[in-house]
């Protein structure tokens, strides 16, 4: 039978909510859940039902993973709040990690959304076996013993001398000694040499002068294993009487899971370096120059992405393709999908007409080419300069929009079908045909500007990047993207740069 879930899944994305539901049903969950996208619903939520998890996009349009974590916190109810995310620095997810969230994902990289979640709820029924055994502490002393054999972290019942005077059965699993083995030794013998010394935090250090108002509060040390196996701990002291004597109880958990996580985050850093290198030199140096027309377009990579993309394309009938695109995910993998999409809209854009017949075609190939976990949102114009006009297509893409001469918001361009390498059979369509007039400015970027947040964790928005193209509207094509670029690195202020950005400004004279 399949095992119950129940979930809270903080999302502004419909799509990317049922694939986060779609990878859980995979992993034999029946699952009940809720999407959320503000603080008040959350809150109402947590006090109304019961919930086993919480699975939370970084940045919605007026939330974010901070702001729900700290909400949970207050409520103290103890829930796996796992991150996933289109792409957030190392910085920002260690960050999040510390402030007591227990993992976190890419979006591009979902396959271990399901082995995260049964390891955090395994952690969280431990951590409320930790819980009854407090409690039990205070109600019996003779509860003591019988709760702390069932714990799955190592316990260590400890006198004033360092002595080990009863360990659990986990310390099995933990440390690979039987009890019996442990009682009688000194606490210092599951110490590396260095940390006996004192060159590191040890698990001992409790036992010294000075560090008592430490109890109850995590510490990262070492620990050595019965095979002379270093290994990270996680412990947490707490001081009890027991018998008419003063006791120190070592709650042990091993935390190398949590290590390979944050040794996995700096590597990924590496490979993100090397998609921005793959992205750049795929961008074009210069827009070109039409008659009637100034464009301008960039691209300003974050430190921890590399899967925007733009381009200008030679079509048919002397028209020119102007693309914009996002592929999901970030590091190697995405930088070459983008590539690859690239060099698909080029031969196409000389072979077929309408920017609807180009994306049915190139997603014909992608689709093949890319896993479920990968998708390229893209939106591509096509300008016509012989009769200023200008029709497009959008695979999931965000809206891009023409202003006119005055300012006023003349066409938002919406998606029209799903992204890129989804849906092999996807028919897009080509929208009709829009003249354009002078003095019209044509606005076309990925969400990076709209999503970036300030240090109150606001967005941008869509209001600011539009009010900011009308005070800017005498400005060349790229002074335009530039000022865009620039105001949301004034917005941000230190708040790191989590998500590529990317524009196209078309002025029509």
């Amino acid at each position: 039978m399949r095992k119950p879930l129940r979930v809270i899944i903080i999302e502004d994305s419909d799509f990317d909510a049922q694939l986060l539901l779609s990878m859980l049903r995979k992993g034999d969950y029946d699952v009940h859940h809720q999407r959320i996208e503000t603080g008040e619903h959350l809150r109402e939520a947590l006090a109304k039902h019961r919930w086993d998890l919480i699975i939370a996009d970084y940045n919605l349009p007026q939330f974010s993973a901070p702001e729900a974590l700290a909400i949970l916190q207050e409520t103290h109810l103890d829930l796996p709040f796992i991150i996933v995310s289109g792409g957030i620095g190392e910085s920002t997810a260690v960050a999040a990690m510390k402030a007591g969230a227990h993992d976190y994902l890419m979006k591009g990289n979902l396959a271990r959304l399901v082995p995260v979640v049964e390891r955090e709820l395994r952690e969280a029924a431990n951590r409320e076996g930790k819980r009854q055994t407090r409690e039990a502490l205070v109600e019996s002393e003779l509860r003591y013993r019988l709760l702390w054999e069932t714990a799955t972290d190592a316990v260590l019942l400890i006198d004033d001398h360092g002595t080990i005077q009863f360990a659990n059965p986990a310390v099995g699993l933990v440390f690979g000694y039987s009890p019996n083995e442990l009682i009688g030794k000194h606490v210092s013998s599951l110490q590396p040499a260095s940390d006996v010394m004192g060159a590191r935090n040890s698990i001992m250090d409790y036992l010294r002068p000075g560090r008592r108002s430490e109890q109850g509060r995590p510490i990262e040390s070492f620990a050595i294993r019965k095979n002379g196996a270093e290994f990270p701990v996680e412990v947490v002291y707490r001081d009890m009487t027991m018998e008419d004597k003063h006791w120190h109880v070592a709650f042990i958990r091993d935390i190398s899971d949590r290590w390979r996580t944050e040794q996995a985050l700096r590597e990924t850093e590496e490979q993100f370096r090397v998609a921005h290198d793959i992205q750049q030199h795929l961008f074009p140096k210069v827009a070109p120059v039409i008659p009637g027309f100034d464009l301008g377009g960039a691209s300003f990579p974050a430190e921890a992405t590399g899967g925007d993309y733009f381009d200008y394309l030679q079509m048919l009938d002397d028209s020119l393709g102007i693309v914009v695109g996002d592929v999901t995910g970030h590091g190697i993998g995405p930088a070459l999908l983008m590539a690859e999409t690239r060099a698909y809209l080029r031969v196409l854009a000389k072979n077929r007409d309408g920017p609807g017949e180009i994306l049915t075609r190139a997603n014909l190939v992608l689709a093949e080419d890319v896993g479920f976990e990968r998708f390229v949102t893209l939106f591509l114009a096509k300008l016509t300069p012989a009769n200023k006009s200008l029709s497009f297509s959008s695979a999931g893409h965000v809206p891009c929009y023409i202003l006119d001469q005055s300012g006023q918001i003349k066409k938002t361009m919406k998606r029209t079908g799903v992204p890129l390498g989804l849906r092999r059979h996807t028919v897009y369509e080509t929208s009709e045909v829009i003249g354009l007039q002078s003095g019209d400015i044509v606005l076309m970027l990925t969400d990076g500007f709209e999503e970036a947040a300030s240090p109150s964790e606001e967005l941008f928005g869509v209001d600011k990047i539009l009010d900011l193209v009308r005070e800017c509207r005498e400005l060349r094509a790229r002074e335009i993207v530039e000022r865009l670029h620039q105001a949301v690195l004034e917005f941000s202020g230190e708040v790191p740069q989590n998500d590529d950005l990317t524009a196209v400004v078309i002025k029509v004279s």
